[in-house]
């Protein structure tokens, strides 16, 4: 098929737009694939749309070879399945809500388990029916209170979400290896770099959960990996504990004087002069530091919690939302510590010289909570609960205890990854996919149950399978461009070939036509740049800006026959008689 660039509905842009932060937004706005609605809201363009139909090909094509099967659910859905599972209100503000004229709650479905869910139900009742996988491509919607980066962190976003269903958690085993290949073939046909990383499993449990990130500095995820073969996202990553140390042999506490100390730097630099150690000097390691976080549950009550953590480290406010999940968790305000004048902050530990001032059954009754780091026997210098005062020796399972621990604190290079493989690197990456046992909470809570082979009902197990197909699509922009402008793979490039025309020797633009139908016969997508009166200046601009990976240039050495043949993906610039273009083109990888 050939395109004529004059009649195609495409107008490119000279200038960055000002609301572009990453490259991808930028020139997939400049070249014409996309056009701003709302803030994270876009328009699809012809450009765009044959992109995303190339992405959305491959994935099917995928799709079919493991037996998956296409169906397409709105995206506006009724209130009740997700009032039944709890994910109403557990969305808060993170979901467009609506009424119709009858006063009837809908909402603009963020992801369908329920849906999926509930046609199942209905339609099948027996072992027979099962082994089953069905998926949809179809436009998200979350009420990001920030939409940045283009498509990367939208407000409405295209996803294939699949869905397995088995009769026991051997079926779903074998299908989630399916869908995880699936995954990997269509991630390597795309030309992606990924990484599969474990990720937490939420709320809804289940034997696995990994994500496929793309490295990108710009990712929004931070992962970790060893050299041994250990992946992770921080979120999922799992501090190893050390073993306890002996109680016996610990100075008694000492609570000493301790003025304008406002930050571990400071406490530090005083316990060294005032108390030096004979084997080696303080550090922020032997410091315990208490973090008073708000939790605010589902009801809308809220309580308090603080968490010692080494003061070398920082919460990690990522960690600390699964810790708490389904909570949500921002630090303590001023207004918190008003309320609870048994908080010294600024000084705040787990003990005082009169007993214990955190955990359940303390003097304050918030509930107290450790780093997997703090165990039995290891000593901390932390605060006194005393304005201008801390305290030495502090041994925990002597002097304090917790309620529990709280793995919140932020992972760093060289931290011992949890199945003895080797210190984990830290690196940045997006999220391109994620493969989940659902297991029976979805079909739990909905009654999704069928005859087994003994005509017992039995619950059926799920599996949720998610592609970001527009996410992918920016990825791939991202890690495919130059400063002139994108540079597609071909397996997703809009065109195969561009075809472009310069000068004004009539001549030229019928052979760049009779060319450019040559390719069209040859089975090529041909993108013809026949405009008229147009510099070559502004069409190999333009060429540089859409991204075509291979580009035809008829110029003036057309008459005696010679064309040049222009890869974008290695600046590879080469004249060749204009009879051997097509196999010139058949030949390139």
């Amino acid at each position: 098929m050939t395109t004529r660039l004059s009649q195609l509905f495409l107008r490119t842009l000279r200038d960055d737009p000002t609301e572009a932060e990453v490259a991808s937004h930028r020139l997939l706005l400049r070249a014409g694939y996309i056009r701003r609605q709302a803030p994270g809201v876009f328009a699809w363009l012809p450009l765009g749309l044959k992109v995303r139909r190339r992405i959305e090909a491959i994935v099917r094509e995928e799709m079919a070879a493991i037996g998956a099967q296409e169906v397409l659910f709105p995206a506006l859905l009724p209130r009740e399945p997700y009032e039944r599972t709890g994910r109403w209100e557990a969305y808060g503000n993170g979901i467009f809500r609506l009424k119709d004229r009858k006063d009837a709650d809908y909402l603009l479905a963020p992801t369908h388990e329920e849906a999926f869910t509930l046609l199942v139900k209905d339609l099948y009742s027996s072992y027979k029916d099962l082994p089953l996988s069905i998926y949809q491509i179809q436009d998200k919607y979350r009420d990001e209170a920030r939409p940045r980066a283009g498509l990367l962190r939208g407000r409405e976003f295209s996803m294939k979400d699949a869905y397995s269903f088995d009769v026991d958690d051997a079926g779903l085993d074998a299908s989630y290896q399916a869908q995880r290949d699936a995954y990997e073939r269509i991630f390597q046909r795309l030309g992606m770099d990924y990484v599969i990383v474990a990720a937490d499993n939420g709320l809804m449990g289940g034997a696995r959960s990994e994500e496929f990130l793309h490295p990108a500095p710009i990712g929004e995820d931070t992962f970790v990996r060893s050299a041994g073969g250990y992946a992770a996202n921080v979120e999922a990553f799992r501090t190893l504990a050390p073993e306890p140390l002996p109680i016996d042999g610990h100075s008694e506490p000492l609570v000493f004087d301790s003025p304008e100390t406002p930050t571990i730097a400071t406490l530090v630099a005083l316990v060294e002069e005032r108390h030096p150690r004979a084997d080696r000097p303080w550090s922020a390691a032997d410091t315990l530091k208490n973090v008073v976080l708000r939790l605010t549950h589902a009801s809308g009550e809220s309580e308090l919690v603080v968490v010692g953590i080494p003061g070398d480290r920082e919460v990690d406010m990522k960690r600390a939302g699964v810790a708490f999940a389904p909570a949500e968790v921002e630090a303590a305000t001023e207004a918190d510590f008003a309320e609870h004048p048994g908080l010294v902050k600024g000084y705040i530990g787990p003990w005082s010289e009169s007993g214990p001032v955190l955990g359940a059954g303390s003097s304050t009754g918030i509930r107290f909570l450790l780093d997997p780091r703090v165990v039995d026997g290891t000593a901390w210098v932390t605060g006194a609960n005393v304005a201008e005062k801390h305290v030495l020796s502090l041994v925990a399972g002597r002097d304090f205890a917790a309620d529990g621990t709280a793995d919140i604190a932020e992972v760093r290079a060289g931290d011992p990854a949890p199945d003895g493989s080797g210190p984990v690197e830290l690196a940045r990456g997006m999220e391109i996919g994620h493969v989940f046992q659902l297991g029976r909470y979805f079909a739990d809570i909905l009654d999704l149950k069928v005859l087994d082979e003994n005509g017992k009902l039995v619950t059926v197990t799920m599996g949720s399978y998610g592609i970001g197909v527009t996410r992918i699509l920016a990825a791939i922009a991202e890690a495919n461009h130059d400063d002139r402008g994108l540079i597609w793979p071909r397996a997703v490039a809009p065109f195969d070939v561009q075809v472009v025309a310069t000068g004004k020797d009539t001549m030229v633009y019928e052979i760049a036509a009779s060319l450019a139908g040559e390719l069209d016969e040859a089975g090529f997508d041909v993108l013809h740049d026949d405009r008229p009166k147009v510099s070559p200046g502004v069409k190999f601009g333009d060429a540089e800006l859409i991204g075509v990976p291979l580009i035809v240039i008829v110029g003036r050495g057309a008459a005696e026959g010679v064309v040049e043949l222009w890869d974008r993906r290695t600046g590879d610039r080469r004249e060749l008689p204009l009879h051997q273009v097509v196999t010139a083109i058949r030949a390139v990888d």
